[in-house]
């Protein structure tokens, strides 16, 4: 799977690299439709023109299918990630089983901690790897610079835009180590 994985990766920034060579073949189409105008051959300004737009889809188009590749690499790391942590949790439940066929509470206990430790990290990870994908489908220029762009293009058409930003929510915190030892002593004293 983790070779899947690399696959996947190379992939992406593979398409990610033709995207940019078309977008560069798209400008330089532009400056050769803008030369042809200059010299008033419109036919050869219609080719040029044709080419540059051509190109220019042609590089959106790889940057899409770059993004899609990238997010299923996400979903792949999602998936490798969640069978080590399961090897782990797996491993814990036969420690706890041999501690319960004891009774030793100890050592019952030292399982739970290490289950409770391990259980947090899966919620890390999983934190980690959604938060992962839902970037892996977004832009890779920052908001800023797009908001940015988009007001001098309307500015030089003379147009208005009105347009709303997201706000992102703050992500959710986890318990302090304060509260997580509470937690345990008062779940010792139950026992």
């Amino acid at each position: 799977m983790e070779g899947t994985l690399f696959q996947l990766k190379f992939t992406a920034k593979s398409l990610n690299r033709q995207s940019k060579r078309c977008e560069k073949e798209a400008k330089a189409e532009k400056t050769r439709l803008k030369k042809a105008i200059q010299s008033g051959n419109s036919e050869i300004a219609r080719i040029y023109a044709s080419n540059a737009i051509r190109k220019q889809k042609e590089g959106v188009n790889l940057a899409k299918l770059s993004s899609r590749v990238d997010a299923v690499a996400s979903r792949v790391q999602t998936a490798v990630t969640m069978h080590r942590v399961t090897g782990s949790m797996a491993n814990v439940v036969r420690g706890m089983d041999k501690a319960m066929e004891s009774m030793n509470l100890d050592t019952i206990t030292k399982v739970m901690d290490k289950f409770e430790s391990q259980f947090e990290d899966l919620d890390v990870q999983a934190e980690y790897m959604e938060g992962t994908i839902g970037g892996a489908t977004a832009l890779s220029t920052p908001q800023d610079d797009i908001d940015t762009l988009m007001q001098q293009v309307a500015d030089e058409a003379g147009l208005e835009l009105n347009q709303e930003l997201d706000v992102m929510e703050a992500p959710q915190e986890l318990p302090d180590e304060e509260e997580l030892t509470e937690r345990l002593a008062r779940l010792r004293n139950a026992s």
